[in-house]
């Protein structure tokens, strides 16, 4: 049968070879789950946690791949006839097209779901259009992880390959290169998700992931990786070569500083006080991103125009993380000075912002026996979020380095964080691009404000501009 873009099919005695798979008595009579990626045609087996390296005495594996490609090249065919005639009929893209005069194509690519992996698809074409950022990897000379004997030929990566010969930077930078060259109208991301599955093990499989959690655990890779060499030379120097992201840059995780954290970097100071003898604490830490909650009286709201009440706003995100909390039983404080746990209060400052500041709003809570999602619009700026406010040391900023234009927004679509479905917005050259893996069509500011956001991305403002504040 198939779901979601991939065959599921039940082996029955099959003795399907599997690479680093300890075998038992029990083994040939074991009933395997094995899930085909469309794309790339290769087999992962839920039960062994790895991919099928061999196929059966029958070649049922092989049947199923040729039925899958014949499936694909007819399901593509239609789908670029179809996305064709929408464009050549469609009045909306034909005004939107329309720069200084002139139309211009639709450049843009889509990703094609490999299965489920929306969450992944929302997040790199949010990054994508990061421009500082995505051109950093874009400039990045290419790595050839295949050749000899090898070359041109599909790799199927197993856990017993070792790590040395994949790289996250290398698959993400080409998946970046494809995303606007305009030459085809859907990228199939599978050599990227087979180096995420090498090593991110919590995004093997087929299931859905959390965008937000799946973000930060490729920005941290990267950022690993980026420490390493590249052909022989530091990527730690490339970075300082250019000026422009090694600039100010005082945010460092995790070592040496990357691209990751000059852009993304920012620095916390945490203040707790006693509420016993007043002693005060302050530690400084580093981000990539910051998680807000939706205040708790703002939860039951569903809708914009929902006219019970005020709306809440990112401001009162931000204003909730800010203040100044009083920590529950559950958080008391050590406090050195009294020599034991005691009540206390929290304050965050921020004492260095990021070029880009990421803001991801918590809409997933548990319960006592699921996981609730927050379904509450919050209202946020496409232009001037003003961060001054939230800053430790305001008055040692200029007027234009606390104020961020949005670049995009992913949004969940769904009751629930294992289900549902990730789409994003981003912003490229003024014009705002819908991303639904495979399909990207234009959209409007007004269409982009009305989203029920889970993940903003704000850039730093360069140049003045007249505005309106947060």
């Amino acid at each position: 049968r198939y779901v979601n873009g991939h065959a599921k099919k039940h082996y029955e005695d099959a003795q399907i070879p599997m690479s680093n798979h300890k075998k038992t008595e029990k083994q040939d009579k074991v009933q395997h789950t094995v899930c085909m990626d469309c794309s790339s045609y290769s087999t992962y087996c839920y039960r062994c946690d790895d991919f099928v390296v061999n196929d059966t005495k029958l070649g049922l594996v092989q049947k199923v791949r040729e039925h899958l490609q014949n499936l694909e090249n007819s399901a593509f065919t239609s789908d670029r006839h179809r996305k064709r005639k929408l464009l050549e009929n469609s009045s909306l893209n034909s005004k939107l097209l329309k720069v200084n005069g002139s139309t211009t194509a639709l450049c843009a690519t889509g990703l094609r779901n490999l299965g489920n992996t929306c969450f992944m698809n929302a997040i790199l074409q949010s990054l994508s259009n990061i421009q500082q950022f995505c051109c950093y990897f874009k400039e990045l000379p290419a790595v050839e992880l295949r050749n000899g004997k090898t070359a041109g030929r599909r790799t199927y990566h197993t856990r017993s390959q070792g790590d040395n010969n994949v790289s996250l930077v290398e698959e993400f930078r080409k998946t970046l290169c494809a995303l606007w060259q305009g030459s085809q109208i859907a990228f199939s991301p599978e050599s990227l998700f087979y180096v995420v599955w090498k090593i991110m093990p919590n995004f093997r499989g087929y299931q859905q992931q959390d965008a937000h959690e799946f973000m930060r655990y490729l920005l941290d890779h990267l950022h690993l990786e980026l420490q390493g060499g590249f052909n022989g030379v530091s990527r730690s120097v490339i970075l300082q070569e250019n000026s422009s992201l090694s600039a100010s840059n005082k945010c460092c995780i995790n070592g040496s500083s990357t691209v990751v954290t000059a852009i993304f970097g920012g620095i916390l100071q945490n203040e707790v006080n006693c509420l016993i003898c007043g002693t005060e604490s302050r530690k400084f830490d580093p981000f990539l991103d910051l998680s807000l909650d939706i205040p708790s009286q703002f939860r039951n709201k569903r809708t914009k125009n929902q006219e019970n009440g005020p709306m809440c706003t990112l401001r009162d995100c931000l204003r909730s993380f800010t203040d100044l909390e009083e920590l529950d039983e559950t958080e008391l404080y050590m406090c050195h000075k009294c020599k034991k746990k005691q009540k206390s209060t929290k304050k965050f400052w921020i004492q260095k912002l990021p070029k880009v500041l990421c803001l991801h709003l918590k809409r997933f809570h548990w319960t006592a026996y699921l996981r609730n999602k927050v379904d509450t619009y919050v209202e946020f700026p496409l232009r001037g979020l003003d961060m001054k406010c939230y800053l430790l040391e305001p008055e040692n900023s200029g007027p234009e380095s606390c104020l961020y234009d949005l670049a995009a927004v992913v949004v969940h679509h769904g009751s629930g964080v294992g289900s549902g479905h990730y789409t994003a917005y981003a912003a490229h050259e003024g014009r705002w691009f819908h991303f639904n893996d495979s399909t990207v069509t234009l959209t409007d500011e007004e269409t982009v404000v009305k989203a029920k956001a889970y993940i903003l991305f704000y850039v730093e403002r360069q140049a003045k501009s007249g505005s309106d504040k947060l």
